[in-house]
Formats: C-alpha cells, structure tokens, sequence
C-alpha cells in the first residue's frame, strides 16, 4: 500500500514500502501550513519538479537534517549541492533512474523555472514513478500538453497529481484532460488556493470532475490517505 500525506500547496509525503519520497516542499513560508511541524518530516528521498520557492523552500533544510537524497533536474540539483547538499541526483527529461523504492522518470512539463535568488533553474518537470505496488504521475506546474499522451502510452498510471489553480498551471477542466491523455481515473489536485493569483471554486471543480466520471480527491493539509490497488482509504 502506499501512504500518501498532504502539507500543503504542491507538497506531498508518500511512502512506499520503507522508503518515504517527499514531493515539492514548501511548508514553513506557507500561513495555512502553520500547524505542520515540519521538524516531524524525515524522507529518505526529496523529488523537486522546479526551481519556484513554492516548490524548494525547505529542501535544504529537510536534505540536511534528514540526509535525504535530492532529486531534481541538473541545474536544480547541482545549485543544491553548492548549498552543502551532497546527497543529490540530477536528471533530465525523459531519463529514467531506478531507485530502492521504484523507478523515477523525469517528463517534460510547461512552466519556468528560476531558483530563489534568481539562478536559472533549466526547464521544468514533472515525475513518473512506478514501484511494484503502484504507479503515478506527479505532474508539478504546468499547462496540458500532449506530451501526456506519451505517458498513457508507456505507464499505467494508478492515479496523478495534478494542478488545478489556473494561472500559472492548468486549470480543473485542463486537468481533467490531462487525466483522460495519460489514462488515470484518480486525480489529486494541488497547487490551488494557497495564494489569491490561485484561489478556485472547489465545489465547481467537484462538479466538473464528477460530470467527466473523474475522481477528484481533494485533501485537507494534515490529511492522510492510503491507496492500495484495489480502494482509497482515510
């Protein structure tokens, strides 16, 4: 089974097995975040789709204090490294890593990319991971592309983890799509009403995913949910 826990905007905790793979951290800048004790986070693996600060923010301090392994693109990972991280492994798009928990490739995604202080941060991505148990798709920030047809070509994707936000990512019903391109019933959304840029109607998106025959799982920050091949469970 796999254990998947929300912390907020696109940061998630999975554990798979053993192993626990944190995705996108940004909890300590995050006001609705606040009652996380981000100290209580120990991943043996950190996977960043990009170098935005909503997606980095705690990575060094959660690598450093966990030694978990970084994951990223190469500009990402190695800007990292300078930072006293050496437990890192730089990728790029449509290479592929096996893993102690599974094997992660590194797909493309439409969005930018500029580190904290300004360093490019090389193109951003997205990550499928398929382990023994399962295999998802976490998509980061982007906007629906066709790409994802590749994607439901080569995997068969249990369920995925979408943006829904609009404006700066795809929206509920490009994420819809995006669901139908690479083959998944389940979406979990993410990247949604944590700013204003970003706030949505949550009760239209429920509609629109019901009225697609798409699950939309929508989880509260804290909440945890465990999926086996089989059903989802709270």
């Amino acid at each position: 089974m796999t254990e998947i826990t929300f912390y907020g905007h696109s940061t998630f905790l999975l554990k798979i097995g053993e192993k626990e793979i944190l995705f996108d951290p940004f909890i300590s800048p995050n006001d609705l975040a606040s009652e996380i004790d981000i100290e209580s986070i120990n991943p043996d693996y950190i996977l960043v789709t990009h170098g935005h600060e909503d997606h980095v923010a705690d990575v060094e301090s959660i690598a450093k204090r966990s030694g978990a392994m970084v994951v990223a693109n190469y500009e990402v990972a190695t800007w990292f490294s300078k930072k006293g991280i050496e437990n890192y492994h730089p990728m790029n798009h449509g290479g592929s890593k096996s893993f102690d928990f599974g094997k992660v490739k590194y797909v493309n995604a439409i969005h930018s990319s500029t580190l904290p202080d300004g360093t490019p941060g090389g193109n951003p991505g997205g990550f499928v991971v398929k382990t023994d148990s399962v295999c998802f798709y976490f998509a980061g920030d982007t906007a629906l592309t066709y790409d994802m047809k590749l994607i439901g070509k080569q995997f068969e994707v249990d369920f995925a983890f979408f943006p829904i936000g609009d404006n700066f990512t795809m929206d509920i019903h490009d994420a819809l799509e995006a669901a139908n391109f690479v083959g998944t019933k389940t979406i979990i959304g993410m990247h949604y009403n944590t700013f204003p840029y970003i706030e949505i109607d949550i009760e239209a998106a429920k509609k629109a995913a019901e009225k697609s025959g798409i699950a939309l799982i929508l989880l509260n920050i804290g909440e945890k949910i465990t999926f086996d091949p089989h059903r989802w469970e709270k």
